[in-house]
C-alpha cells in the first residue's frame, strides 16, 4: 500500500478496509481463506499481497498504466469478501449475503459509495467472472489475471 503515490487514495484504500471489517463483522483479517473453493489453499491476507506484488511487477514492465489504480485495484480486488463470507465458531462460511451477492459486486459498492471513482469499482467489479461481460480497463485485465493465476496455482497443488 505504500506505493500508492497519491497519498488521498491510499487513505481510501485503508479506509475501505476498515469499513468492510466493521460492517462484516471481522476483528482481523487472520485466518480468513483466501477461497472456499479450495481446502487448505492459503490465506486471504496471502492471496492479495500475492496478486498486488505481481500486479505492481506487470505495472512496472508495462509503462502504459497508471499505477496508483492498479495497486488500489489489486488490494481492493476482494474486499467483498468480507460480506461475502462469515465466521461460525472456528468455521468460515458463505454469508446469507454471501449467497445471493458475490464479492465483486459488494466489494464494488462499498468502493463507490467510499467515493474510490468509478475506474477503482470497475477493477473490483471486472476482477472475477463479472468482468467477463464489460470492457475491463487496462489495470483490470492485470489484476484479473493475476488474481486467476494466484488461483490456478493453488488449484493445481490440490
Amino acid at each position: 500500500i505504500k506505493e500508492i503515490k497519491d497519498g488521498g487514495l491510499r487513505e481510501k484504500v485503508i479506509k475501505c478496509w476498515k469499513v468492510a471489517m466493521e460492517r462484516g463483522g471481522w476483528k482481523t483479517l487472520d485466518n480468513i481463506p483466501f477461497t472456499l473453493l479450495l481446502p487448505d489453499a492459503g490465506s486471504f491476507v496471502e492471496h492479495v499481497n500475492r496478486v498486488a506484488e505481481m500486479a505492481y511487477a506487470v505495472g512496472k514492465v508495462r509503462k502504459d498504466v497508471n499505477m496508483d489504480l492498479l495497486l488500489a485495484g489489486a488490494i481492493l480486488h476482494d474486499v467483498g469478501k468480507l460480506f461475502e463470507y462469515e465466521r461460525t465458531g472456528n468455521e468460515v462460511k458463505k454469508s446469507r449475503m454471501g449467497k445471493i451477492i458475490r464479492h465483486p459486486v459488494s466489494g464494488a459498492a462499498l468502493a463507490s459509495e467510499l467515493g474510490l471513482g468509478e475506474n477503482l469499482v470497475s477493477i473490483i467489479a471486472s476482477h472475477s467472472k463479472e468482468g467477463e461481460f464489460v470492457e475491463r480497463l487496462p489495470e483490470a485485465v492485470i489484476v484479473h489475471h493475476c488474481d486467476f493465476i494466484d488461483f490456478d496455482i493453488a488449484r493445481g497443488r490440490k
